[in-house]
């Protein structure tokens, strides 16, 4: 069956992943994750070429990509901005930096800047408790923030593309980062 969005080499990550687990089916986080990257967000199409990918039924995939975090439905901005919001960071001031956040760019939460450089998400717990308050921008943890850690990271992203001040990135282990 000809897929609809994603192209030959995305569905041949895809099959690649097949590989390393029991049953095709199981490759689901992956093939999102694939999916994601090479069209910018899980769009209806990419969701369904998934699905034929890995014989399952729309639905089942969507289930999956509207319980993670790390899966957009809608295109987000260059720098997607995930905020932690539970209780280990909101004691540690999550919340003031959240609203100094949404002041800075000028962007509510869920929103993205007119420009399309940043978005803004508020997420649940992004296993970085000990080091809060914390956000992930893209692919990259940044830790113990401050208002102002935070301006030094927007200005460092809009000048230069990148943060020297990202603690950790986010990975999947089982992707390659070819796609």
């Amino acid at each position: 069956m000809k897929l609809k969005i994603l192209s030959d080499h995305a569905k041949s990550a895809i099959e690649a992943e097949f590989v390393k687990y029991p049953d095709k089916r199981s490759a689901l986080l992956p093939a999102l994750w694939i999916a994601q990257k090479e069209v910018g967000y899980l769009s209806e199409s990419a969701m369904m070429d998934v699905a034929v990918l890995l014989d399952l039924t729309p639905v089942q995939v969507y289930e999956v990509a509207t319980f993670y975090t790390m899966y957009h439905l809608k295109p987000v901005g260059k720098y997607h901005i995930q905020v932690c919001k539970t209780l280990s960071c909101a004691l540690v001031g999550a919340g003031k930096l959240i609203e100094h956040i949404s002041q800075r760019l000028g962007v509510e939460i869920g929103g993205t800047t007119e420009e399309g450089l940043f978005s803004l998400q508020l997420v649940g717990c992004l296993a970085s408790c000990g080091s809060g308050p914390m956000m992930q921008i893209n692919e990259d943890y940044y830790e113990f923030l401050t208002p102002e850690k935070v301006d030094r990271i927007l200005e460092d992203l809009r000048r230069d593309g990148k943060s020297p001040l990202a603690s950790r990135p986010f990975r999947l282990p089982m992707v390659e980062e070819k796609v």
